[in-house]
């Protein structure tokens, strides 16, 4: 198996995939606890990391402070 890049958001990444869950969201405060940086911009940037880990983005809402996470089908 290939190493992944260490990004500022691995760690948010690691609790996606091992929540196991097919759909689920959490606040902006809790990324910020889970990889220690605040959510920012460059999230949009860094979110195409998160398939190699069985998951994307579905929705970002600025307005519910929330990011909505999907289970990518095999």
């Amino acid at each position: 198996m290939e190493a992944m890049a260490v990004s500022k958001y691995n760690f948010l990444w690691e609790y996606v995939r091992k929540s196991g869950a097919d759909y689920f969201s959490i606040t902006f405060e809790e990324i910020q606890d889970i990889c220690g940086v605040p959510i920012d911009h460059s999230f949009l940037n860094y979110k195409a990391e998160l398939t190699e880990y069985g998951y994307e983005v579905a929705k970002i809402s600025m307005k519910a402070q929330k990011v909505i996470f999907n289970k990518l089908s095999c």
